[in-house]
C-alpha cells in the first residue's frame, strides 16, 4: 500500500528536485499549527512511516488531535531514525542478537534476518576507570588498564560491528556517548533515500534525552526495546501528555546551568512530570546557549520526564557550524525546518503551541546549589549546604538523614598519608570528580572551572593529597580547548588532571580510594563525601565509602575539593589560608560570567571539533590492533566469564504458550519508595563476599581480576547473582542495609541470589512488593533481565519510572500496580504472605486483575501493560520472543 500522505511531499529546491519532504504545513489543517514541537516530530515520522504495515492512517489522525486525545490513552507507534548505545548496556544487545541469530536458525528461519535495519552507533564509554590519578600519565594508564580488564568484551564487540549491518562502534577513548552525540553524530535533520526529515534518536542510556537540547527528539529506552527498534519494530508509545515550561528572565552572573537544571530537576518533581513530554519555550531560552539547553535536557530522567525539548531556533543552527557540522548541508537543514513551520523563535510567543499544562521559572530566581546527599532532586542551595548536612547528620536514616548519634557529629579520625598526618571528620570530601556529560560538555562550566583553578592556584590555594581528584571529559574538544586557553596545567595543579574519556565516577567506576583513607572512614563510621559534577547521587553509586554524594558545577567541584569539606559556608569562612596568611574566600578567585565568554568566543572554535571528531574511529591504536572473528554465527566460548549465551530462548518454540495465572508466590523482596535500577542491578564494585564474587572465584579470578558489574553484562550468570546486590539495599524484611532477604520456608537470613535459588528448586514463583518510583535511574535492561532470571514473574508498586517499566514488560515480568489510594499499608500487607495472581484469558491494556492472599484476602491491582502491543509481547513470553518468532515465520 502506497503511502496516502504524497500529497504533501515536494522538493526542497527546485535544483534537487530528488531531495523531497513531507511538507506538514500543507497539511492545510488548523489543528498541526497547535501542535507542540516535539509532537510534530512524532507525527512527521508517522506520515514518513504510513503504511499498512507500520503506521495506519488513523495512527496519524491521533496524532493531529494530540489536544483533544492526550489524556486517553491513545496508543500510537514511533519509529526513531536512528539508536544510540552505550558498552555497558551494547553488549548485552549484541549478546542478544548473537544468541537470536542462534534461536532463529533452530527454528529453521534465516539467522541473517537478525540484523539492525535501524542504523545504530555504539559509543564504548563505560569501561574506564579512575585507577590512577594525580599524576601525568594517568590518562594512558587508565587507558591501558581498559584495555587489560575488557579486551575479551572489546573484541566481541568488534566482531558484532563486522556481523551485523548498520552498526558502527565508536572506539573507547573518543568520549561519552551523549556528547559525542550531540558535537558529532547528531544530524538535526536527516537526508536520507531522497528525503529531508526531523532527526529523532533514542538509546540504551536514560540521558540520551541531552540531544533534545540541539532539538532533536530523543529519549533513552531499555535495552531489550531497543534491540526490537533496530530490528525494524516502531516502538508503541501512549501519546503523552506535553507540560509547557516556560522560562523568563536572564540567570544572575554567578548561576551556572549546573545551579539551573539542579532548580529544575526539583521543581519538575514537585510537579510530577513521569510518562509526559516537556517541551521548553519562553524568551528565557534564548538566553541558554546549546551546552545550557543540553545540561538540562540530560538531567531529564531525575526529574522523571520521557524527553525534555527544546525546539530547533537558529541557536542550534549556529552551534552546528560552531562544532563543524558541514555549512550547505547546515543551510539545508534551517531551510526545510523554515518549510515546515519547526524552526522556533522563542521571543516570538505567537508561535507558542497548545500544552496540557504550562510552569513557569524565572532564570533570575536562581541561585548557586548542589543537589543531595542520596538524590539528584534534593537541591540544596550552597548557602545552606554546610547547615543542611548538619541537619542530615542526625536525621533519620532515609533520603535525607544518616542517624549518627549527637555525641559522634564532631568525630575525627587521624590517619597517615604519604608520610604525612591528617584528619578526617563526618562531611569530609574524599573524592572531587569533574565528570559526565552534564556538565563537560558545557564550555561556559568547564572554562569557568579553568579559570577558577588559575586563580586559585595563583593565590597559592592546595588540595589535600589524599583527596582523590581526577578530570574524565565527555570528548577530546574539551581537552583541546582547556589546553589552548592555558587552563590545564593549573586544573593539573590541584589534582585535576586528565584520567580518561568516558563516565567514570559519575557511574560509580571511580576506582579505590587510599587504603588509609578506608580504614578511617570504617574506623570512625564517618559519612565522608564525594562531589561530583554528574548526574546521579544514588546511594552505593558513586563509592562504597561515600555515604553522602553532591551533585554541583564544575567550579564547584573544585571549590569543595580546596576546602576539604562540605561542612563550610563560603560566604562567612575561608576556602583557605595562603602562605602570606591571608584568607582567601570563594568570592575572591570565582570568574565572572565576562570573562568567562571572553575565553570561550576566542578558544572554542570549529577547527577544534574537525580535528576531533574527523579521526574518531582510527585514532585508538589498541582497537585497531583487535583480533576479531568474521563468523556470522558467534563462536561461544564456555570459559569465558564476560561473554556467554544467555537462556532466554531455551526451549523456545513458534506456538506461544498461554500466560498462567501465578499460584502461591513467595515475595523475594519488600521495598519502600524510590528503588533504583542501581538497587536492582548495580553497575559498581563487585563485593568480595558476593554471590558473584564466588561464583567468579570458582571459576579461578582473584578479586583484582572481578573488574565491575557492568563490564559483565554479557554474562547472566555473573549479573543473576549480581541482581539485587547493592550494599546499600534496604528490604524491609531485614533490620540493616545489605543485600539479603528472608527465605520464609526456612526462616533463614540468605543473600537474595541464594534465597531465589531455593525457591526455584522448590518450584516456587517470586513477586517484589515496592513502594513509588520503583525503578527510578539508569535504563538498564538487567534490571528485569536479573529478576526475571531468579524467577520474579510480578512486581507490585505503587509506581514505576517509565523505562523499567518497560524494560519489565519486554521480558514477560508482569508490573502490577496498587489502585489509586491504596498501597500496602493501607491493604494491610505486610509480604510474609503468599500471593495468587489471577490472569484472566482475555486482558486488556491496564485492566484491573485480582490477587489472592493465603490469609484469606482479596484485593485488585492494575495490570500496567499499557497497550495492545504489550499485551502481544506478555502473550510471547516477552519482546525477544516476539521478534525471533517474527523472523522465524
Amino acid at each position: 500500500m502506497s503511502n496516502p500522505f504524497v500529497r504533501i511531499v515536494e522538493p526542497l529546491d527546485p535544483k534537487q528536485p530528488l531531495k523531497k519532504f513531507f511538507n506538514l504545513s500543507k497539511l492545510e489543517d488548523v489543528r498541526y499549527a497547535r501542535l507542540p514541537f516535539s509532537i510534530r516530530v512524532l507525527l512527521e515520522a508517522a506520515i514518513r512511516n504510513c503504511d499498512e504495515f507500520l503506521v495506519k492512517k488513523g495512527d496519524v489522525e491521533n496524532i493531529l488531535n494530540w489536544k483533544v486525545v492526550q489524556h486517553k490513552n491513545v496508543e500510537v507507534p514511533f519509529k526513531p531514525a536512528r539508536v544510540i548505545l552505550q558498552d555497558f548496556t551494547g553488549v548485552p544487545a549484541v549478546v542478544d542478537f548473537a544468541a537470536m541469530r542462534d534461536a532463529v536458525k533452530k527454528l529453521g528461519g534465516d539467522p541473517e534476518k537478525i540484523n539492525p535495519i535501524c542504523p545504530a552507533d555504539l559509543v564504548i564509554d563505560h569501561s574506564i576507570q579512575v585507577d590512577f590519578n594525580r599524576r601525568s600519565d594517568s590518562l594512558q594508564k587508565n587507558q591501558d588498564l581498559e584495555f587489560e580488564r575488557n579486551k575479551e568484551r572489546f573484541e566481541f564487540l568488534k566482531w558484532g560491528s563486522q556481523a551485523f549491518k548498520n552498526m558502527r562502534i565508536i572506539p573507547p577513548g573518543s568520549g561519552i556517548i551523549h556528547q559525542v552525540n550531540l558535537e558529532y553524530l547528531a544530524r538535526v535533520v536527516m537526508d536520507q533515500d531522497g528525503y529531508y526529515y526531523p532527526d529523532s534518536v533514542v538509546g540504551t542510556d536514560s540521558h540520551t534525552t541531552m540531544i533534545d537540547g540541539l532539538g532533536v527528539l530523543g529519549w533513552g529506552v531499555g535495552g531489550i526495546e531497543a534491540e526490537a527498534v533496530m530490528l525494524g519494530q516502531p516502538i508503541s508509545m501512549v501519546l503523552p501528555e506535553v507540560v509547557g515550561y516556560k522560562l523568563l528572565g536572564n540567570p544572575q552572573p554567578l548561576v551556572t546551568s549546573t545551579d539551573i537544571v539542579l532548580t529544575i530537576t526539583k521543581h519538575l518533581r514537585q510537579v510530577g512530570v513521569v510518562g509526559k513530554f516537556v517541551e521548553f519555550f519562553g524568551p528565557g531560552v534564548a538566553q541558554l546557549s546549546i551546552a545550557d539547553r543540553a545540561t538540562i535536557a540530560n538531567m531529564c530522567p531525575e526529574y522523571g520526564a520521557t524527553a525534555a525539548y527544546f525546539p530547533v531556533d537558529d541557536i542550534s543552527i549556529g552551534y552546528l557550524i560552531q562544532t563543524g557540522r558541514d555549512k550547505e548541508k547546515v543551510m539545508c537543514t534551517k531551510k526545510y525546518l523554515e518549510a515546515v513551520g519547526m524552526l522556533r523563535d522563542f521571543k516570538n510567543s505567537s508561535q507558542d503551541p497548545d500544552f496540557t499544562q504550562v510552569v513557569e521559572l524565572d532564570l533570575h530566581t536562581v541561585v548557586p546549589c548542589c543537589s543531595g546527599p542520596k538524590r539528584p532532586q534534593d537541591k540544596v542551595a550552597v548557602s545552606d549546604m554546610k547547615e543542611d548536612f548538619e541537619t542530615c547528620l542526625g536525621a533519620k536514616q532515609g533520603f535525607k538523614g544518616f542517624q549518627i548519634a549527637p555525641d559522634r557529629h564532631n568525630s575525627i579520625v587521624r590517619f597517615n598519608f604519604e608520610g604525612c598526618d591528617f584528619e578526617l571528620a563526618h562531611g569530609s570530601v574524599v573524592i572531587a570528580a569533574i565528570t559526565s556529560c552534564t556538565n563537560t560538555s558545557n564550555p561556559s562550566v568547564m572554562l569557568g572551572a579553568g579559570l577558577l583553578a588559575k586563580k586559585a592556584v595563583e593565590v597559592g590555594l592546595t588540595v589535600k593529597p589524599y583527596i582523590k581528584t581526577s578530570l574524565s571529559p565527555g570528548s577530546g574538544v574539551v581537552t583541546y580547548y582547556l589546553r589552548e586557553s592555558g587552563v590545564m596545567s593549573y586544573l593539573s595543579q590541584l589534582g585535576f588532571d586528565v584520567v580518561g574519556y568516558g563516565c567514570m565516577t559519575c557511574i560509580g567506576n571511580s576506582g579505590p580510594l587510599p587504603e588509609s583513607v578506608v580504614e578511617a572512614i570504617t574506623q570512625g563510621d564517618l559519612v565522608a563525601v564525594g562531589v561530583l559534577s554528574g548526574n546521579r547521587n544514588f546511594e552505593g553509586r558513586v563509592h562504597p565509602n561515600t555515604r553522602a554524594n553532591y551533585l554541583a558545577s564544575p567550579p564547584l567541584v573544585i571549590a569543595y575539593a580546596i576546602a576539604g569539606t562540605i561542612r563550610i559556608d563560603f560566604e562567612k569562612e575561608p576556602l583557605g589560608i595562603n602562605a602570606s596568611g591571608k584568607k582567601i574566600f570563594l568570592k575572591d578567585i570565582w570568574p565572572t560570567r565576562n570573562e568567562i565568554q571572553a575565553v570561550e568566543r576566542q578558544f572554542v572554535i570549529p577547527g577544534m571539533f574537525k580535528e576531533v571528531y574527523e579521526k574518531i574511529e582510527t585514532v585508538n591504536k589498541s582497537w585497531n590492533a583487535l583480533d576479531a572473528p568474521s563468523d556470522k554465527l558467534y563462536t561461544w566460548n564456555p570459559k569465558s566469564t564476560y561473554i556467554k549465551s544467555p537462556p532466554f530462548f531455551d526451549g523456545l518454540t513458534l506456538a506461544l504458550q498461554t500466560p498462567k495465572t501465578i499460584e502461591d508466590a513467595y515475595v523475594l523482596l519488600n521495598f519502600g519508595d524510590s528503588v533504583t535500577t542501581d538497587h536492582i542491578s548495580p553497575a559498581g564494585n563487585i563485593a568480595r563476599n558476593s554471590p558473584a564474587a564466588r561464583y567468579l572465584t570458582s571459576r579461578g579470578l582473584t578479586p583484582r581480576e572481578f573488574n565491575s558489574y557492568g563490564s559483565r553484562r554479557g554474562n547472566d550468570a555473573v549479573m543473576a547473582r549480581g541482581t539485587f546486590a547493592n550494599i546499600r539495599l534496604v528490604n524491609k524484611f531485614i533490620d540493616k542495609q545489605g543485600p539479603q532477604t528472608i527465605h520464609f520456608p526456612s526462616g533463614e537470613t540468605l543473600d537474595v541470589f541464594d534465597a531465589a535459588e531455593r525457591y526455584k528448586q522448590a518450584g516456587h514463583p517470586l513477586i517484589v512488593l515496592a513502594g513509588k518510583e520503583y525503578g527510578a535511574g539508569s535504563s538498564r535492561d538487567w534490571a528485569a533481565k536479573g529478576p526475571f532470571l531468579l524467577g520474579v514473574k510480578a512486581v507490585l508498586a505503587e509506581s514505576y519510572e517509565r523505562i523499567h517499566r518497560s524494560n519489565l514488560v519486554g521480558m514477560g515480568v508482569i508490573p502490577l500496580q496498587y489502585l489509586p489510594g491504596e498501597d500496602a499499608g493501607t491493604i494491610g500487607l505486610t509480604g510474609r504472605e503468599r500471593y495468587t495472581i489471577i490472569i484472566p484469558e482475555k486482558l486488556k491494556p491496564q485492566m484491573n486483575i485480582q490477587i489472592k492472599l493465603d490469609t484469606g484476602k482479596t484485593f485488585q491491582a492494575i495490570m500496567r501493560f499499557d497497550t495492545d502491543v504489550e499485551l502481544t509481547y506478555f502473550h510471547n513470553g516477552g519482546i525477544l520472543n516476539y521478534m525471533i518468532r517474527k523472523m522465524a515465520s
